[in-house]
């Protein structure tokens, strides 16, 4: 499975021409096998250099390689993965914010997601 659908490049591009902005992650990709979590809200002209958070036993806003996330040759013939499920419904902020309490993406994730059921009456 490719890492991105066009339509996600395009919005990771378009947020890229609006750098600077607390975009809304637009994918997540994550290591099915171990840690790595990746939230990308925005790629660079190159269409390589995306920005977001991303948690490789410490979450940290900054930049990664789509190219070296496809490179990486995982245990049992693995690779990262997108997670086709995630739908980003905060600004990256938020999600530093939360994963920088919780010690990882994954655990921020889940209480934002928590959060934002509760605000809409759901799971009450």
């Amino acid at each position: 499975m490719p890492l991105l659908t066009s339509d996600q490049r395009e919005q990771l591009l378009a947020n890229g021409r609006q750098s600077g902005r607390d975009h809304v992650p637009v994918v997540k990709f994550f290591n099915p096998v171990g840690i790595g979590t990746w939230l990308a809200t925005e790629l660079d002209a190159d269409q390589d250099t995306c920005f977001g958070l991303a948690d490789i036993g410490f979450p940290e806003l900054g930049t990664f390689s789509l190219r070296e996330l496809a490179a990486l040759e995982l245990p049992f013939g693995m690779h990262i993965e997108r997670d086709v499920f995630f739908t980003g419904a905060f600004p990256i902020s938020a999600y530093a914010e939360a994963a920088h309490e919780t010690g990882s993406i994954a655990a921020a994730i889940r209480i934002l997601s928590n959060a934002a059921r509760a605000q809409h009456g759901e799971g009450t």
